[in-house]
């Protein structure tokens, strides 16, 4: 006979062997890494290496907080360039922009005195210190290279950061640095980079300045829009996966996941979601923040597929902990992929996007006025209630 609880102990044995201290990480992650965080950590680990990273999935990576002043664009985001393309705050593209200028950041303590290291021109990012003119030397850097010609139009975000990163790598290579620079890995690889608030960042503030000179640089942000859904539209009609791996939080994971609802519900064609989703934050789902928001909560959104949701992990840790682990994990446990090189393709993807969009329109507008028409019954639907 069938004991009731048999349905609920078919999990795994806890029984580990002792560690050793001779373990590889990857070893130690499937052999340790058994419950609570730690247990969602290996299973993030394995659905990145045997769904996202599968031949017919295309991952976005989102990034959020303080990750490339600590060395973790060198450290963990270029060799992990499994992911075909990113979206991730200006301040991290900035601050890993000083590793490709040579320029140094120093592990330092949160326990200083800020008035004095101001008085002595330090710049502390918690625990890490560099010298105030690493700010000057890169923002010059930028606006050097923003002013030149080929700069001088509007443009999405993933173009600025391709040409930026072009530029970043002959700097690389004057210097005889290598894979120092994500921006400049980004641009040798043709992964797209946008960034969801280009003006919050010193080089959004850069830009700025530059156009009260007369530069004509502008962000082309309905082009970030348009091209983000097209690269998620494109990696499903080709008959495909879409993963999010989300590094933190905050605008970027709102950037990366709002590409679905723009498919569905502003441009009415025809979708279902994302379909892997993992993210690693230590943001809390009950204040109601985005960042916290967990993949169930995407699903009534229209931001994951809700017959994908067993393909969705959270992982309550500390990024500058769990981003060199997935890294170590993924470059153990799985061959590298063939390149996407999606920036090449943002064109032919765009052209998809605009003609399953204008098949879809005259069925959207119906079900607009149909919903309106629901919410005030006596206003005769959107055409009365715009008189």
């Amino acid at each position: 006979m069938t004991r009731p609880s048999a349905p609920y102990l078919r999990g795994q044995r806890i029984d580990p062997g002792a560690i050793s201290g001779r373990e590889a990480v990857a070893d130690l992650i499937d052999g340790a890494f058994l419950a609570y965080n730690a247990g969602r950590l290996r299973e993030g680990c394995a659905l990145f290496t045997q769904r996202m990273l599968a031949p017919d999935a295309t991952v976005g990576m989102s990034l959020t907080g303080a990750m490339t002043p600590a060395g973790l664009g060198m450290s963990c985001l270029i060799p992990l360039m499994e992911a075909d393309w990113l979206i991730s705050t200006g301040a991290n593209l900035y601050h890993d922009a000083h590793f490709g200028l040579g320029l140094a950041m120093h592990r330092g303590t949160p326990h200083a005195d800020d008035v004095e290291l101001r008085d002595k021109g330090v710049v502390r990012i918690y625990d890490i210190f560099f010298d105030y003119s690493v700010l000057l030397s890169t923002d010059a850097f930028i606006r050097e290279v923003s002013a030149r010609e080929e700069f001088q139009r509007p443009m999405s975000t993933a173009e600025y950061h391709w040409l930026l990163g072009k530029y970043m790598g002959e700097r690389e290579r004057a210097l005889g640095l290598h894979r120092r620079s994500v921006l400049a890995a980004a641009h040798a690889l043709d992964v797209p980079i946008y960034t969801s608030s280009p003006g919050d960042s010193s080089i959004g503030m850069n830009v700025a300045e530059q156009a009260l000179a007369g530069n004509k640089l502008r962000f082309d942000v309905s082009a970030d829009v348009n091209e983000t859904a097209a690269i998620v539209l494109d990696a499903k009609r080709s008959g495909g996966k879409s993963g999010c791996l989300i590094v933190g939080g905050g605008s970027p994971k709102n950037f990366i996941l709002q590409t679905e609802p723009q498919i569905q519900e502003v441009l009415g064609i025809d979708e279902r979601g994302h379909d892997y989703f993992l993210q690693m934050t230590d943001a809390r789902p009950d204040t109601g923040g985005l960042s916290g928001a967990t993949p169930a909560e995407a699903v009534s959104w229209g931001k994951i597929d809700p017959d994908q949701l067993p393909g969705t992990v959270v992982v309550y840790l500390d990024n500058s902990v769990a981003l060199p682990l997935l890294t170590a994990y993924a470059l153990a446990r799985h061959e590298p992929r063939p390149l996407k090189r999606l920036h090449r393709r943002r064109g032919v993807m765009l052209d998809r996007l605009v003609a399953e969009y204008r098949d879809a329109l005259a069925q959207r507008d119906h079900r607009a006025e149909e919903s309106a028409a629901q919410v005030h019954p006596a206003a005769g639907g959107t055409e009365t209630v715009g008189r």
